[in-house]
């Protein structure tokens, strides 16, 4: 069968049922600006600026970022969202993950809220405890201290419940009426501005089955990236899947009524330049998930796919997890530079996403699938 004919019998067969969007997920590491390769911080930001501008005139759905802290990478968002989102007019804007052990709950819910407005609710704010920091216990130099657990999971969870009721609505402060000021129909207060829905536009970054069932007891929509913190001897995209069908029935038995969304992470290079050979084929060949200890707990890794065009689109219709998530978050290379991450967004974009059922952000806000699908 000739090349062009099996891509179109390709298409035919994964277009009902796999993913519908995708957008870039950077890292957003800078370097010393020596150079090409080696951008500085502020190079760096205004980089990923003119990417999610090119991003969204390709059609790409979402430009999303890592956050880190005491890192050469992205670590306070919003200004860097706020940015994109003045820049862009269709792409949302959003975060995998902020680390919430680091931030102050009600000062986020404030600054999320205004760039949900600024935006036209063009966000996706992914949240959870983060990934290994280089820094020892770095939550406590920004004031949260007195956690009992060494990765801080106290504090981010007790943190997220108060930024997801303050996002919310629900009021968080007494009204002081010693000053003269009169009550008005309620004696508390909530945090302003107010963006109503944004609650319905946060994601958790889930790392495991039980931590997404938890996801979805919250009423929030699931990251998933491209590790997970479990090792059962099965394959990367087989223990996502199964992720992502567990996040569903608990969200279909905690009740929610609104329909959730659901991304992955993958890494993921269409060759079409010897430049593209030269920079990923030696990452494609014989690529395989990796079981390795990330934060003290085995894990399981996905692979790197690496190929031709039509290659891809024969390995990513067999990759369990893609058909049963709405978006899929490229991760990119952005130390090295505006136009290489273009290219990489273009070429996905033309020559593998139609494949997979991909509906550019001219059709408008990406929604979930139906959970009785």
């Amino acid at each position: 069968m000739a090349r062009a004919d099996r891509r179109n019998v390709l298409t035919a067969r994964v277009v009902e049922d796999c993913m519908k969007a995708f957008g870039f997920l950077s890292f957003g590491h800078y370097g010393h600006g020596r150079g090409p390769g080696d951008p500085d911080a502020g190079q760096a930001l205004k980089d990923a600026v003119e990417i999610a501008v090119g991003a969204d005139e390709i059609g790409v759905n979402g430009a999303y970022w890592r956050v880190h802290h005491y890192a050469r990478q992205a670590a306070a968002p919003i200004p860097l969202l706020s940015a994109a989102g003045a820049r862009t007019k269709r792409i949302e804007v959003g975060t995998g993950v902020i680390d919430m052990r680091y931030e102050n709950p009600l000062y986020l819910a404030e600054e999320v809220a205004a760039l949900d407005l600024l935006t036209d609710q063009r966000i996706a704010i992914g949240i959870s405890r983060g990934s290994p920091e280089q820094a020892r216990r770095g939550w406590e130099t920004f004031g949260y201290t007195g956690s009992a657990d060494p990765r801080g999971a106290d504090v981010a969870r007790a943190h997220t419940v108060q930024f997801l009721d303050a996002v919310r609505g629900v009021p968080q402060a007494d009204l002081d009426t010693s000053g003269g000021m009169a009550p008005g129909a309620s004696s508390r207060l909530r945090i302003e501005p107010h963006a109503p829905g944004a609650g319905r536009r946060i994601w958790w970054g889930a790392g495991s089955r039980e931590t997404a069932e938890w996801t979805a007891r919250q009423g929030l929509n699931l990251m998933s990236s491209t590790l997970l913190t479990e090792a059962t001897g099965e394959g990367f995209s087989h223990l996502q899947a199964e992720q992502i069908r567990r996040y569903r029935e608990a969200w279909k038995e905690a009740g929610h009524d609104w329909t959730p969304r659901v991304s992955v992470s993958r890494s993921i290079f269409p060759i079409i330049s010897d430049i593209d050979r030269r920079f990923f084929a030696l990452r494609g060949e014989d690529s395989r998930d990796q079981i390795g200890v990330i934060d003290g707990l085995q894990s399981t890794f996905g692979r790197t796919y690496a190929a031709e065009p039509d290659v891809l689109i024969e390995q990513l219709a067999q990759d369990e997890a893609l058909h049963a998530a709405d978006t899929v978050m490229l991760t990119i290379p952005s130390q090295l530079g505006v136009d290489f991450n273009l290219h990489i967004l273009q070429a996905f974009a033309e020559h593998v996403a139609p494949a997979l059922g991909w509906q550019p952000n001219t059709a408008g806000p990406v929604t979930g699938y139906s959970l009785e699908a």
